[in-house]
């Protein structure tokens, strides 16, 4: 295996924290959560455990317990009959989310909740000393903005109580809130377009209050830096930089051509700006200030001129607090008193006091370090933070700043992201029109294994992909020539289902090796191990697919890891065909074929475990080797009689555990038999 000191193109860490994106404790988990985040996050937790020792690994998420979205939904289930608390509310979602992680055997560490116990105490320190420490810092700046406020109501809005159009120029959500809309683009609460209180349904209007903001502008030369580093980076995926790079121009606002005559007759009144000219088929000119203080001046002028405009991504204040009840406190600093954080910031550190709390819980030697500083502050660590292309401006540009500001020797992390993970070619959403299939109900149609194998497949790191499983599939296949009754896809039993293409590898191709191997060493060796070692150009192949893998993983691709793996498995079950044929008659000739067959056996196994865990665990379960063993990288090309030694057994000795007949280690749904 690539050597930690010697091979700089494949060098691992010492220590790896893994996070996950957090759900927000209004809902349970759908599909968009488990395949587009969660099973590939686990996947690499696992692999790292592997490849540098469980001791070394913390894979922390939790529920996202705080914030608007928390109490629009308690509201609208105490409206529908809902008796208990938003406390009760929260804790039935995230045991839900908990459990359905653990039906995807995602193996995280710690799943808490920023609210929860036992995270809720570290987390509300944690999150105190990040305000108090940015304050003395000099990078908090006091700002008096609109908000909304629903006259019926007679109360501000938060959030997602308020819903319109994103006003960001190229965007088209239509799902905007007071001041982010749904794909992560920020904005002042003045700008969406057609607000509507989702309290009563009027137009709010727009009050002054005062918020602590943090000074994000003020590291744009960092960000600058820090996204030019990342380019270079090979484990960091280009929807990163590109979307950070469009959040690190300059302010800019655009204008359409027909309010020419009027900008051309207030532009003397305007800040210093550089006019830039539509190029193309472009409708629109532009204007380019030095500082968004100077955008925000020109915009007033604009607006009181009547002028219609749109503005650009650019780096502006990020705000830390605000009056909503349900939140974590905020310090009471100067002559703000009583606000709550905004959700999101604190989320972003969410995974320090997780992990703060994961330490002090924990069996004592489960970790190699109690210490948090080591998992977040050491050169030898790193830290890779899963998330969805939504995020990226939050965790990717915000979150290094804050990193900075703070300066506490935090390390920054490696972010990655994936493109959407559509439902049938449509963006889906639990807010949206189209609803996701929740992950929990995929259960009744597909197996766990199926489903993390068929998500890893996607690549989506490359583009948007469409997950369409066969039983939600309502489009029409064909209309039925004698009834004329049209046939929906779903109903259809001549259209493959699309999510099985890749899980007939386990219940085929991977399951045919493993029972080959197993029932030809209960008929041919009485349940024991070859004698014979496996031959040489065998064992230089499964070293050199390992490699492979391994390399794949170090870059975060895990498509590409598969199929390796697969490719491997389909060649090695083509050379068992052939050479236990030919030596159908040849009892040294089949012991012969059983040794290269299981140390491919050996080899597949190690591989897929992070993909399918259960399966495999099974494997080394029935060889009677400790899973710890095999699956530790550290004896990657060792094969099974190197193993068994360190059961105290030789080889000649061990058994294994025989199958019974038609026994199957990566099974098909009941719904599919």
């Amino acid at each position: 295996m690539a050597n930690n000191s010697n091979d700089t193109q494949v060098s691992f860490p010492k220590r790896v924290v893994i996070t996950g994106g957090m759900p927000y404790g209004n809902k349970h988990l759908h599909f968009g959560h488990v395949g587009g985040m969660f099973v590939e996050a686990d996947f690499f937790a696992r692999f790292y455990r592997d490849r540098i020792g469980e001791e070394n690994v913390i894979f922390v998420s939790g529920t996202d317990c705080y914030g608007s979205p928390i109490m629009e939904g308690y509201r609208g289930r105490k409206e529908a009959g809902y008796t208990g608390s938003i406390e009760d509310y929260v804790e039935e979602n995230h045991r839900s989310q908990a459990q359905t992680l653990k039906d995807y055997g995602i193996s995280l560490d710690l799943f808490s909740g920023s609210g929860l116990e036992p995270a809720k105490p570290f987390h509300a320190k944690l999150s105190r000393e990040v305000i108090e420490r940015l304050y003395q810092r000099g990078y908090l700046m006091k700002c008096s903005t609109k908000q909304f406020y629903d006259t019926k109501a007679h109360q501000f809005l938060n959030g997602r109580q308020v819903v319109g159009r994103c006003p960001v120029k190229g965007c088209k959500s239509e799902k905007a809130y007071a001041d982010e809309c749904d794909l992560g683009h920020q904005f002042d609460p003045e700008e969406l377009i057609t607000p509507v209180s989702q309290l009563t349904g009027t137009t709010p209007e727009l009050r002054p209050v005062e918020n602590w903001y943090f000074n994000l502008p003020a590291f744009a030369d960092d960000l600058k830096k820090l996204v030019d580093k990342w380019d270079s980076d090979p484990q960091i995926r280009p929807l990163v930089t590109k979307t950070v790079r469009e959040s690190l121009e300059p302010p800019r606002i655009y204008i359409q051509e027909h309010y020419q005559e009027t900008f051309d007759a207030i532009k003397d009144k305007l800040p210093p700006f550089k006019y830039f000219a539509p190029e193309g088929n472009q409708k629109s000119f532009s204007i380019v200030f030095n500082s968004w203080q100077e955008r925000d001046d020109a915009r007033t002028i604009l607006e009181d001129a009547d002028v219609r405009f749109r503005t650009g991504k650019t780096l502006l204040p990020f705000r830390l607090t605000g009056n909503i009840s349900w939140g974590v406190p905020a310090p009471d600093l100067e002559d703000l008193k009583g606000l709550t954080l905004w959700c999101w910031p604190e989320s972003l550190w969410a995974p320090i006091s997780f992990t703060q709390t994961l330490l002090a819980t924990a069996a004592t030697g489960r970790y190699s370090s109690t210490d948090w500083h080591d998992w977040w502050c050491s050169k030898d660590t790193k830290v890779f933070q899963f998330m969805g292309q939504d995020n990226i401006n939050f965790y990717c540009v915000t979150q290094p700043a804050l990193w900075e500001a703070l300066d506490w020797g935090l390390i920054q992390d490696t972010p990655i992201a994936d493109y959407h993970i559509l439902f049938m070619n449509k963006k889906a959403s639990s807010s949206g029109k189209i609803k996701p299939p929740m992950a929990e109900d995929l259960l009744n149609h597909y197996t766990a294994e199926q489903l993390r194998t068929h998500w890893l497949s996607l690549a989506l790191d490359q583009k948007a992909v469409s997950f369409s499983p066969k039983p939600y599939d309502t489009s029409v296949s064909h209309t039925d020539k004698k009834t004329g009754e049209q046939i929906l896809t779903k109903d259809d039993p001549r259209v493959a289902d699309p999510v099985l293409k890749e899980s007939a590898f386990l219940t085929n191709i991977f399951n045919r090796l493993a029972r080959s191997c197993f029932y030809g060493a209960t008929r041919a060796l009485d349940n024991h191990l070859p004698s014979v070692d496996p031959e040489p150009e065998v064992v230089k192949r499964c070293n050199k697919v390992t490699e492979d893998f391994e390399k794949a993983c170090y870059h975060f691709n895990s498509t590409k890891a598969l199929t390796i793996a697969e490719d491997f498995c389909r060649e090695a079950n083509k050379r068992w065909t052939k050479e236990s044929k030919t030596a159908k008659e040849d009892p040294k000739g089949y012991e012969q074929a059983l040794s290269n067959a299981f140390r491919a056996l050996r080899t597949v196994t190690l591989l897929m475990h992070p993909v399918v865990p259960k399966g495999c665990e099974a494997i080394a379960e029935h060889l009677n080797i400790p899973t710890e063993v095999f699956f530790s990288w550290r004896h990657a090309e060792e094969g099974l009689p190197e193993l068994v030694q360190y059961t105290g057994e030789n080889a000649e000795q061990h058994e294994i555990t025989p199958l019974p007949p038609r026994f199957d280690f990566f099974e098909r749904h009941e719904s599919q038999r």
